[in-house]
């Protein structure tokens, strides 16, 4: 088993998942689209995702990972020091997402929300561990999308990648390091290759509701090209090689970035990949956490094993680093 030699003393002690009820085939997402079901899987390789229904709100969604969180880590609300949310599709500016699934599960301490979109949860994990680092106790992290709400499901560029869902996971003290220093960086210059239009102030003049966008190519290139020095930097941070990992767990944006980064990073065959993205979609900030758990399910990788995550998103955001599962 690999170890980690620089990093946080805080680990992930606890993890679960929420996913919503209603499966959504390419056929359904096709018939608004004129494309059909085979290209929408060659071009992302996506065959279904879920989407959330009514009672299925940000809230409840991500209530349910983090209570199952909490299970999984043998802790009471009550020991929750900070609870962290990130989030890209907010059904509220204000009051945030965080406060009241703080008070829905009954976390005590401090709540606030993260938009780092589609990095967010990566972005979470580092803000997390290095609140444990300062005594802020036991962190719980989610990573919760209704992506329906805010994508047009009639654009070809973005309306058969995104799912909804919701992923958590409790950050602890550790004895040993458990989490490793982020990668992490954004870049503002290009931030209209994904952006949500109209704004909402210009919305109020607008006959369309605000909606996803986003320029394919141009964030496929970017992806495949600067996410691998930064996985390759997140690396070298934690003192680990590519042979100490038993997982790669990259965000789900499309199985097409997911083929590019491995054969870039030349990972070793041992090492198992999370596809998640096959049939949730890009749920963005719950994308990394819900992957995390399908392996863990799977029983392709087991709790103590070492995993590479990388988070990249709209600002333009990233992140990556090496975590203990």
């Amino acid at each position: 088993m690999g170890s980690i030699s620089t990093g946080h003393h805080a680990a992930l002690v606890g993890l679960g998942v929420y996913r919503p009820r209603r499966v959504v085939t390419n056929e359904e997402v096709c018939e608004h689209l004129e494309v059909d079901a085979d290209w929408v899987t060659a071009r992302s390789g996506i065959t279904s995702r879920r989407f959330a229904g009514a009672d299925e709100t940000m809230v409840a969604m991500a209530s349910a990972a983090a209570t199952e969180a909490l299970a999984s880590a043998g802790l009471t609300p009550a020991e929750v020091g900070v609870t962290l949310v990130a989030t890209m599709s907010s059904d509220t500016a204000a009051p945030q997402v965080a406060t009241r699934v703080a008070d829905a599960v009954g976390a005590a301490g401090a709540a606030m929300d993260l938009g780092a979109a589609c990095a967010g949860f990566c972005y979470a994990l580092e803000v997390a561990a290095a609140l444990v680092d300062a005594g802020h106790g036991a962190v719980l992290v989610v990573g919760v999308e209704r992506m329906s709400d805010i994508v047009d499901p009639g654009d070809r560029s973005t309306a058969f990648l995104f799912g909804d869902g919701a992923g958590a996971a409790v950050v602890g003290p550790s004895e040993e390091i458990g989490i490793g220093p982020v990668a992490w960086g954004a870049d503002g210059s290009q931030a209209d290759l994904i952006v949500q239009s109209p704004t909402w102030v210009e919305a109020r003049t607008a006959t369309e509701r605000p909606a996803l966008r986003m320029q394919g190519p141009a964030v496929f290139r970017w992806a495949t090209s600067r996410m691998v020095p930064l996985a390759r930097e997140a690396l070298e941070k934690a003192g680990c090689k590519t042979e100490q990992l038993a997982a790669f767990v990259p965000h789900q944006a499309n199985a097409r970035i997911t083929d590019g980064l491995v054969k870039a990073l030349q990972l070793p065959e041992h090492v198992a990949v999370a596809r998640d993205v096959v049939t949730t979609g890009n749920t963005s900030a719950a994308s990394v956490p819900l992957a995390i758990d399908a392996l863990l399910a799977a029983g392709e990788v087991r709790p103590g094993d070492l995993a590479l995550l990388v988070g990249f998103g709209a600002g333009l955001t990233f992140a990556g680093q090496v975590l203990r599962l």
